[in-house]
């Protein structure tokens, strides 16, 4: 599969919330996430914080994806049934090597999912 490919069944997994089928289409060693307000060093530490926001996931929406070798752009949009945040717009951007996810950086107002936690995220680093 290209990379593009594989990160749209990811993102796809995510959406279904198949956490074990996106499982596998990440690096088990080396992996990095990296978020305005959160880093992973694990691909189970970020699915299991990931698990956490099932609850509240009513959709989400791949509104572009675009690739360039081996790096790989989503705008997505996360929408919430926590009404007093709507909906959280997301620029990520992945690195696939080997036919895995190896890096996931994402961009997003860090507030607004601060507010929506109450405060509680994970440790800096996990």
């Amino acid at each position: 599969m290209q990379p593009k490919d594989i990160v749209a069944q990811f993102i796809a997994d995510i959406r279904a919330q198949r956490l074990d089928e996106a499982r596998t289409l990440l690096v088990a060693e080396g992996f990095e996430y990296v978020g305005p307000n959160m880093r992973f060093l694990s691909p189970d530490d970020m699915l299991s914080y990931q698990f956490g926001m099932v609850a509240i996931q009513k959709d989400l929406v791949l509104r572009q994806l675009s690739a360039d070798g081996e790096h790989v752009f989503a705008i997505l949009d996360y929408q919430t049934h926590f009404e007093p945040i709507g909906d959280v717009r997301l620029a990520v951007w992945f690195r696939v090597r080997d036919n895995k996810i190896q890096t996931v950086e994402a961009f997003y107002n860090a507030a607004v999912v601060e507010n929506m936690l109450g405060g509680n995220l994970p440790s800096a680093t996990c």
